[in-house]
């Protein structure tokens, strides 16, 4: 079955223009109405209609029965299909189930030849709807990435869905599905008129000799992709994962923590007091489906895992029976979290958490699907994913050891306040801050450590608090904020002189860097732009980008904050 249809009517809205045909590989991308693959509403939702429908009918075919036919009828709880055949209603229940079978077949039509798609020279488009018509569409100059998905049952059809990843919330275009051919033919075609809007967005910037016009500050926000992945075949991947890890991983998890401890309790509660039999296994044993569900969940997420650089950033998939690959290009991950479980020190494993642009809204539960780019790996394998990840943030051996296994004398950081092991006894020594010119790092936790990177040009703000009793011991928390994510950056217990100069260190820092990420991506641009000739009546002025000069900070009391500065 073909995803075209030659017969798609004329769109409703003005029809935009064609893409250049050098920059598209496939039919599809020609700037006109497609539709999706015949067997979308099936998929889409058919087969939840289908099991619906067939819950009603199991449960309700006594009423069903008694409803519909005469009295003369008997139903005794006889095999349907005994029980037409017995009265000799062969031919009306066959009109009924074909009768049943023409309006689902009409529904799906009618579902399928209202949803259409079409790739421009300047966005991606969806229409889908029938009584209540939807339209949504995704600047090519505000993609940040197509991701390409096969779920279990799509794979067996062999078709795929497409995700188009816009720059803010709830702002991304799916077409579900097409087949696994077409899929990755557009979403290489999305992917390179994206980045050709990029490159003519830079040449309307260009002002005379060459000088950049006023950019964005916040660069990261609505950075776009910086190449194409045209990769021919899948690349090889820089992380091998045995199964025995992963299944041996999956044992010493906190599920299993939580698990071992329910049981345990359940046990006490026997031996203590044998009334509470009944409501111990009642308790128990929904929280072993539970546990025992969602550690398969992850076994079978996990499994053909890799990570790989491509042309176009990193590439990753994972997933057994539904699999993800996803492209994070250049500039799109805000926050780095590594850590590692309790029970994982035994084999030395760590686990690595993003925050990324996902377009997803809030309450999509498949926003934090691709948290883990990392799901279990040594230390060296943590290095090598760092580097892909944040190839402009130098992290060698002992700059990672120290955040893993730290603290370690000299070692650069700022940690807590020796005042602070009265609220935090166990981490208090271990918590620490390093900013760096390029990043801000964050060790937490004693039984599960953490490192947290946070790259300076992706942050959003920095926040400084107290609680009273930090005012009553003179700590302070500091707190970096970047995307919504599985990642958070948050120092506590720190000297609440020391947290103010740290505030104000990554203040000038995350400017600088924003800045100097700026003008780097300006200058690249220019160089491939031609210039483009000014209005009479304009002058274009650069911004000043330079950090704010910061004066020292003020002294301080021991029991309040330093105010902040202006």
């Amino acid at each position: 079955m073909s995803d075209l249809d030659p017969q798609v009517p004329a769109p409703e809205a003005p029809a935009g223009s064609a893409p250049p045909p050098a920059a598209v590989r496939s039919e599809m991308s020609d700037g006109e109405w497609h539709r999706m693959h015949p067997l979308s509403p099936l998929l889409r939702g058919g087969l939840t209609l289908l099991v619906i429908l067939g819950i009603l009918v199991a449960n309700l075919r006594d009423r069903l029965i008694t409803f519909f036919l005469p009295e003369n009828f008997r139903y005794d709880e006889e095999d349907p299909v005994d029980f037409v055949l017995q009265n000799g209603i062969a031919l009306q229940a066959i009109v009924v189930v074909a009768v049943g079978l023409v309006i689902l077949i009409a529904l799906f039509w009618t579902a399928w030849r209202f949803h259409t798609f079409r790739i421009t020279g300047d966005e991606v488009e969806v229409r889908s709807g029938v009584l209540f018509r939807t339209h949504r569409r995704a600047p090519l100059d505000r993609v940040q990435g197509v991701n390409l998905t096969r779920p279990a049952l799509a794979r067996l059809v062999g078709l795929a869905k497409l995700e188009v990843v816009g720059a803010g919330l709830d702002a991304n275009v799916k077409l579900e599905y097409l087949s696994t051919r077409n899929a990755e033919t557009v979403r290489g075609d999305i992917l390179r008129l994206a980045s050709g809007h990029r490159k003519k967005d830079a040449a309307v910037r260009v002002a005379p000799g060459g000088a950049p016009l006023p950019t964005r500050i916040g660069a990261g926000i609505g950075e776009i992709i910086a190449g194409v992945d045209e990769d021919e075949a899948e690349p090889e991947s820089i992380v091998r994962v045995p199964m025995s890890r992963l299944i041996l991983a999956g044992l010493l998890s906190g599920s299993t923590i939580w698990f071992i401890l329910v049981v345990v309790a359940a046990i006490v509660g026997l031996v203590l007091q044998p009334i509470w039999i009944i409501p111990a296994l009642g308790a128990s044993i929904p929280a072993a489906i539970g546990f025992g569900a969602y550690a398969i969940r992850q076994f079978i997420r996990t499994v053909r895992y890799s990570i790989a650089p491509s042309s176009a950033g990193v590439r990753v998939t994972f997933g057994l029976l539904t699999t993800v690959t996803e492209t994070l290009p250049p500039g799109r991950v805000h926050a780095v979290d590594i850590r590692q479980p309790i029970l994982w020190r035994w084999g030395g494993w760590y686990r690595i958490r993003v925050n990324k642009l996902s377009g997803r809204s809030a309450s999509d539960t498949s926003a934090a699907q691709m948290g883990d780019v990392l799901p279990i790996g040594t230390q060296a394998d943590v290095e090598r994913v760092l580097r892909l990840l944040l190839p402009s943030i130098p992290i060698d051996a002992a700059l990672l050891g120290a955040g893993l296994k730290g603290p370690r004398d000299g070692d650069g950081y700022t940690t807590s306040s020796p005042r602070a092991r009265v609220i935090d006894p166990l981490t208090w020594r271990r918590n620490g801050i390093l900013v760096t010119p390029q990043a801000v790092l964050m060790r937490t936790g004693r039984l599960w450590p953490k490192l947290t990177i946070l790259p300076l040009a992706r942050l959003q703000s920095v926040r400084l608090s107290q609680g009273p009793l930090d005012r009553r011991l003179g700590l302070a928390t500091i707190t970096g904020h970047t995307v919504m994510g599985p990642v958070s950056g948050t120092v506590e217990s720190l000297d609440h002189v020391q947290a103010y100069e740290q505030w104000n260190a990554i203040t000038a820092a995350a400017v600088a860097a924003a800045s100097e990420e700026t003008a780097g991506a300006a200058d690249e641009e220019v160089s491939d732009a031609a210039p483009v000739a000014p209005s009479s009546d304009t002058a274009p002025v650069a911004p000043s980008l330079t950090p704010p000069s910061l004066t020292p900070p003020p002294p301080v009391s021991p029991q309040m904050l330093p105010p902040e500065q202006p």
